[in-house]
Parts: C-alpha cells; sequence; structure tokens
C-alpha cells in the first residue's frame, strides 16, 4: 500500500484555515488546523489524534499539538510536521486503524 503524505506543491489551505477549521486523515492519524488568537497574533494551531473518533471525543492525552504563524510559510511548516509526525508514530496510526467505534 503506498502512502501519500501531504504534497506541500498542492497543500494550500490558507485561505481555508482564515475562515474555518481545515481537517483531514492519513491513515489513521487524523489532523485540523485551525486559526487561534495567541497574544495580537493570528495563528494556526495544528492538533493531530488517532482514529477512530473526532477531535472532541478522543482524551485531550492523545492529542499533540503545534502553533505556527498564520502565512503559507506557517501552512509549510504544518505539513512538514504533519508528515514527520506521521512517519515517526507510524505504528500508533496504523494500531488506530483496527479499533472499535464504542
Amino acid at each position: 500500500m503506498v502512502i501519500r503524505l501531504i504534497d506541500k506543491t498542492t497543500f494550500h489551505p490558507l485561505n481555508y484555515i482564515k475562515k474555518e477549521e481545515y481537517s483531514g486523515s492519513m491513515e489513521g492519524m487524523r489532523y485540523m488546523l485551525k486559526r487561534i488568537k495567541s497574544g495580537e497574533e493570528d495563528r494556526i494551531l495544528v492538533t493531530i489524534w488517532p482514529e477512530p473518533y473526532g477531535i472532541s471525543k478522543t482524551p485531550e492525552e492523545e492529542k499533540e499539538f503545534l502553533e505556527v504563524e498564520l502565512s503559507e510559510a506557517g501552512v509549510e511548516e504544518a505539513a512538514d510536521w504533519l508528515n514527520g509526525q506521521y512517519e515517526k508514530q507510524k505504528e500508533r496510526w496504523k494500531g488506530s486503524l483496527r479499533k472499535p467505534w464504542v
């Protein structure tokens, strides 16, 4: 099976993130990019968590976070982090695919 990681040449959710949350998944790893306020500055909060549940039903201790600037460079940094976390924790994500919905 070929896993398609996030391709930074086609991953351009910045204008969407400015208005709404942007979410997706990669083979057991779910993610969300969300605009937040950090002091006076707008930022992007990137969250990852394992399947099968949505972000609101997943315990906080199973989530990981990264905060980046609200810009194209921030989106690229988020894509790099998402790809890196997928590779680094591949067994965790694959294991979550077998979890039953309860």
